[in-house]
């Protein structure tokens, strides 16, 4: 019988989707937090309570952490310990940790030309102000982070040196995007073994300058032209996720990416869609094990 985990948050809607559709498919149901497992390097085993997960044929990689930090990166290095010794894995750890840094991202995706918001990355607090100068308005990001957490916006203004002061100190260097016009909508492309799955939009409120859910932002269905189905997979291609999506927004300039997400959604994709993509996803990697 095929034994597939699933590293995932406990709780998290997502993880529990994926593990009782792995425990459906399979009659096995493993979620794995990565927060208990061990590494015995001496050894060459890496454990979970009792579980020795070189034994698995494969691990299906949801989310390692509840919050986004450089200590994910870690957790990483001790699934990478397992994939280089044989064990399957959806996505690859070496693959998601290309996207999991924001800027590890955006530097791919600017060196293969996918179009992107005007970006400033610096830890001068100078060089910040004239980006927010230049931009009018820019949205300063941390580097590890997920659904809008800890950016904020800036304008240009009196109150701008305080507030780049005030971000700097927590995050030394300086992700800055010119905050664009999207009209109040972003789109959520998805792919699965690189191939086109479907698009939802995140549509915001007025109250907030982001569309995510945290913040009021409601999934609807969204049927994009050919051309921003092609920039996506273009933008995905680049980084040999087995399921992500890639966030999009059409501007009036054109379209262009914010980022290749290390994980994807799949509430978005359920609630606009009604697809069940978590056992898409399930079936597609019994397929790749040949179950």
């Amino acid at each position: 019988m095929t034994r597939i985990g699933v590293v995932g948050t406990p709780g998290g809607w997502s993880s529990e989707k994926l593990a009782d559709t792995v425990g459906e498919l399979t009659g096995q149901r493993y979620l794995i937090d990565m927060e208990k497992v061990v590494l015995d390097l001496h050894r060459g085993k890496v454990l979970y309570e009792e579980l020795d997960l070189s034994s698995f044929d494969a691990l299906m990689i949801k989310k390692i952490g509840a919050r986004y930090s450089p200590d994910l990166l870690d957790r990483l290095e001790i699934l990478r310990f397992l994939y280089e010794n044989g064990v399957k894995m959806f996505s690859s750890p070496i693959n998601i940790t290309r996207v999991l840094d924001r800027l590890s991202c955006t530097v791919t995706l600017g060196l293969a030309g996918i179009p992107m918001p005007p970006t400033t990355v610096t830890e001068e607090a100078d060089a910040a102000l004239n980006a927010v100068r230049e931009y009018g308005e820019a949205v300063f990001k941390p580097l590890y982070s997920s659904k809008a957490k800890g950016m904020i916006v800036i304008a240009d203004g009196p109150e701008a040196k305080r507030q780049i002061d005030v971000f700097k100190s927590e995050h030394p260097i300086m992700y800055i995007q010119k905050r664009i016009d999207h009209q109040g909508r972003d789109l959520g492309i998805a792919f699965l073994g690189g191939e086109y799955l479907t698009t939802y939009a995140r549509c915001g409120n007025e109250a907030s300058w982001n569309t995510t859910t945290r913040s009021g932002g409601k999934y609807a269905p969204f049927d994009p032209p050919k051309d921003i189905i092609t920039l996506a997979r273009n933008a995905q291609s680049l980084f040999g996720l087995d399921f992500t999506c890639v966030d999009v927004a059409l501007t009036e300039e054109g379209p262009v990416v914010f980022e290749v997400s290390a994980f994807g959604g799949f509430r978005g994709i359920q609630a606009a869609r009604n697809m069940d993509v978590a056992r898409m996803f399930v079936q597609y990697t019994l397929g790749r094990l040949g179950s």
